[in-house]
């Protein structure tokens, strides 16, 4: 069976449905094939933060910054990484990427205009207004599509509802203190509450759910055609243009002619155990954070008509994460973003000495931690805090006061001992290590200081860490008990050795871009070089190459595909 349209996308996430809306909005007939029964892939349970400086929704709150800027920071941070063409493309099309999304879909932004890079020391660096996420969103708008949209990760949200970071976060973190936060997550819970009896899921959508709701409903209203359980198993090319997909399709297989080409947007490798077990050091231990069919499809099939990947730093963009057990025996990783800058917490090695400025960003944590353990032994460090510490900013998927505590001591997430030296034992670290690492940070920790790793020392640390506390937002001592310990070991968001590709998000092969062929999200080698300089390194590059991607089928860019 054989069936034509304009442009193919194959992946539903955040790059897949950037294309598809672009694509479609400048006269192109799109189907997106999505292997799965929902679309969204992990971009529906991200934080939703899109990196995109000098973007339109800042520039009105009254950040203005030059191009130059920006790439003197990426420079910076990337080094040798520095793609001189794709990092032009990429700051030049971010901002009209965010216009066009503002204009002519479903999207509506809100700014992060305090949200400093991750590097804010390094020239060039922002101070914020580089940033901006989808605005909340009903479910109820999506009417029947509703089914199709992915829903939360139990873990990383509150029974079903997404927690957005900044004003929202800190209400839910302050509402036991803060009348008007109380009010706010009353009226938050309530309205949820009453979404699960009548709808059985969360219908105030945020975060990476809000995306790829507003996207969904854009792409819908431009007539682009959403198909699910349509894994795509290769591309079909006549000559050396690419000129479609066979997708299994109810156990047959159809044929796709695309006659401007086929966009891979498929997620890139993360759940990929072959792929993942030759680049991810150290990877025995290591727990994605994506969906479970990001497995390398795009990948494969790039590979199988002559495309390779594209060299990077670093492979995967890494998170520190938790081992979550269900009482059903289900396991699942938990991300630690929130706490760890927080003051009073460090995390150490089974030696018991830390290793790395705690609140730095998560893919520096695990470079970290994977460059401080030794050859032949598994990646992992304990997060070492009390328990008045948890009670206020929570520790892992235990959530602060008034959210009951017991449960994850019972069930063996945290552990918890009257003394440092008795936590160490209990958590197989060297009691000696951490009492006297304990003691060294306390002795300065008193002050606010931290001679070891400097923590609070730049902006962006300061964002991570607690405002209300002096003389140090970062940095208290940890001398109360009982103390409190949670296991982290690498993860992932996704992987950032994608294909090649250039600046038109065209596939290359040989170093020349194949004709009919292109790729963004994570089956695009990542324009960041496999470094993370800021929050939403992630989104606003899939959101920007997908855009470029769309426009140079639609012939919309130069040269003409």
């Amino acid at each position: 069976m054989t069936e034509s349209c304009d442009l193919l996308v194959i992946g539903s996430g955040a790059a897949g449905l950037s294309a598809a809306v672009t694509a479609a909005h400048h006269g192109l007939r799109v189907i997106v094939a999505e292997k799965d029964a929902v679309l969204g892939g992990t971009t529906a349970w991200s934080g939703g933060w899109i990196w995109a400086p000098g973007n339109p929704v800042c520039a009105r709150s009254g950040t203005v910054e030059s191009v130059a800027a920006c790439e003197t920071y990426l420079r910076a941070v990337l080094g040798p990484h520095f793609d001189p063409a794709r990092v032009a493309a990429f700051l030049t099309h971010a901002p009209g990427m965010v216009a066009f999304l503002e204009t002519h879909t479903a999207l509506v932004f809100e700014p992060g205009s305090h949200i400093p890079d991750t590097y804010s020391h390094l020239p060039g660096a922002g101070m914020g207004g580089r940033s901006v996420i989808a605005a909340p969103y009903d479910g109820r708008a999506l009417g029947p599509l509703l089914p199709l949209l992915r829903k939360p990760l139990r873990e990383t949200s509150f029974w079903g509802l997404t927690i957005q970071a900044g004003a929202d976060l800190r209400a839910f973190m302050s509402m036991t203190r803060q009348p008007r936060a109380f009010l706010h997550v009353a009226r938050r819970m309530t309205r949820h509450l009453w979404d699960l009896a009548r709808h059985g899921r969360a219908m105030q959508l945020r975060n990476g759910s809000a995306l790829v709701a507003r996207l969904i409903r854009s792409a819908a209203d431009l007539g682009v055609e959403l198909r699910t359980h349509s894994p795509a198993i290769r591309l079909t090319q006549q000559g050396a243009r690419i000129t479609g997909a066979v997708l299994r399709i109810n156990g047959a297989e159809v044929t796709i002619q695309a006659t401007r080409g086929v966009v891979l947007a498929s997620g890139g490798f993360p759940q990929d155990s072959a792929r993942r077990a030759a680049q991810f050091p150290q990877n025995a231990t290591h727990r994605s954070l994506a969906v479970p069919t990001a497995t390398g499809d795009g990948l494969r099939m790039a590979e199988a008509v002559g495309a390779r990947q594209g060299a990077v730093a670093s492979p995967g963009a890494w998170c520190p994460v938790s081992v979550v057990r269900w009482p059903d025996g289900r396991e699942a990783p938990f991300p630690h973003i929130i706490e760890r800058g927080k003051p009073g917490l460090i995390a150490v090695l089974p030696n018991g000495q830390r290793f790395c400025n705690e609140g730095l960003g998560y893919h520096d944590f695990v470079t970290a931690l994977l460059a401080a353990t030794p050859p032949g032994q598994p990646p992992e460090a304990w997060l070492i805090t009390t328990r008045a510490f948890q009670r206020r900013y929570g520790l892992g998927i235990s959530r602060p006061f008034p959210v009951p505590l017991r449960p994850w001591l019972r069930r063996g997430y945290l552990t918890s001992a009257k003394t440092p030296e008795a936590l160490a034992t209990a958590c197989g670290i060297d009691p000696a290590g951490l009492r006297a690492t304990l003691d060294q940070w306390n002795l300065h920790a008193a002050r606010g200081d931290d001679p070891a790793f400097h923590r609070g020392t730049t902006a962006y640390m300061r964002l991570q860490g607690d405002a209300a506390h002096t003389p140090n937002p970062c940095v208290a001592p940890i001398d109360r008990a009982p103390y409190l310990a949670v296991r982290v070991i690498p993860g992932s968001f996704g992987t950032f050795a994608g294909l090649a590709t250039d600046a038109a998000a065209r596939v290359l092969r040989a170093g020349a871009p194949i004709p009919g062929l292109y790729a963004a999200g994570g089956d695009m080698a990542s324009v960041m070089g496999g470094f993370y300089p800021a929050g939403g390194i992630n989104l606003g590059p899939a959101l920007t190459f997908g855009h470029i991607a769309g426009l140079h089928a639609a012939c919309k860019l130069d040269p003409a595909p």
